[in-house]
């Protein structure tokens, strides 16, 4: 490779995802030494906001925005390039790294770095949820509760998660709710109602088995009762849903109104209880770098 093929790559980090112990500057900058590629660092703080980070990425131009941190850094990274000709790339130094595994990047630190470079640029849509976007995934009820009591999970990653999810799972009442897709009105009881731009949780759970990033849909899951049989299709079959128990609409627009306040997140941020919710989809916004299989199996679909 020459100087010719030199590009700039910023990395953005969040020094407060997850409970990694992978030192990710070290490997960056050790990944970089022999490289004739230029790169960067801007570190996240607390009083740190959008405005800022644009503004670095405008005075360093780089060709690749990376995200190193989970879910919610991933997003934070996107709303500043979006509808532009940069890239974003994805180092997993989150809890759950949902996006990363959505996208089949690996969470050993040298193959991700090597993705940045040698991945494959993949243009996707994603939503506005209630004025916000939304790349992965955003719920009502049960698993937006779960998201509440894992922020104040003294253990982080999938341990953290699976003790919110015992704590929250018997207390979460069914929703009363009245759903518009596109111009259908449905009305349904429910224990969660999931978002999905994409396919999966950070679990590895496939809670969106038709998903596809690159279409002009999204799909809505709607959970009405707890079903062990269904978990275990999400998480190791991933056979049809029963639709007495999970049914899955497609739209390209989604209204929901609840009869009382319940439990919201994004990309695995939680926003409070809402009684409405709106989404819409958002075409060919974003250029991520994901990998051959990633796109070898959406090829497959």
């Amino acid at each position: 490779m020459t100087e010719n093929d030199a590009i700039k790559l910023l990395f953005i980090i969040n020094p407060n995802s997850g409970n990694s112990k992978i030192n990710w500057i070290t490997e960056i900058d050790n990944y970089f030494v022999p490289s004739v590629h230029t790169i960067a660092f801007f570190h996240l703080t607390k009083d740190c906001n959008i405005d800022r980070i644009k503004a670095k990425i405008k005075s360093f131009a780089p060709q690749k925005v990376i995200a190193v941190g989970g879910d919610g850094t991933v997003k934070l990274v996107a709303e500043c390039i979006l509808n532009s000709t940069m890239e974003l790339g994805i180092l997993p130094a989150g809890s759950a790294n949902g996006l990363a595994k959505e996208f089949d990047i690996s969470l050993q630190p040298t193959l991700a770095l090597k993705l940045l470079l040698d991945g494959v640029p993949k243009k996707i849509h994603a939503l506005i949820v209630n004025g916000q976007l939304c790349i992965h995934l955003s719920d009502v009820g049960l698993n937006a509760y779960v998201v509440k009591e894992f922020e104040n999970q003294p253990i982080r990653g999938m341990w953290g998660y699976l003790m919110a999810s015992l704590k929250v799972i018997w207390q979460n009442p069914l929703m009363k709710i009245q759903m518009k897709i596109d111009k259908k009105t449905i009305k349904v009881k429910a224990l969660m109602i999931v978002i999905a731009n994409a396919t999966r949780y950070g679990s590895g759970a496939i809670i969106n088995p038709i998903g596809k990033l690159d279409d002009d849909l999204f799909e809505v899951i709607v959970m009405k009762k707890i079903s062990f049989r269904e978990m275990f299709k999400m998480v190791y079959s991933h056979e049809e849903y029963d639709a007495q128990k999970t049914e899955v609409f497609q739209a390209n627009e989604l209204s929901i109104k609840s009869f009382r306040r319940v439990h919201f997140q994004i990309d695995g941020e939680y926003l409070g209880k809402v009684k409405q919710v709106k989404a819409t989809i958002f075409p060919n916004c974003l250029t991520v770098m994901v990998s051959n299989e990633y796109v070898n199996n959406v090829k497959n679909l």
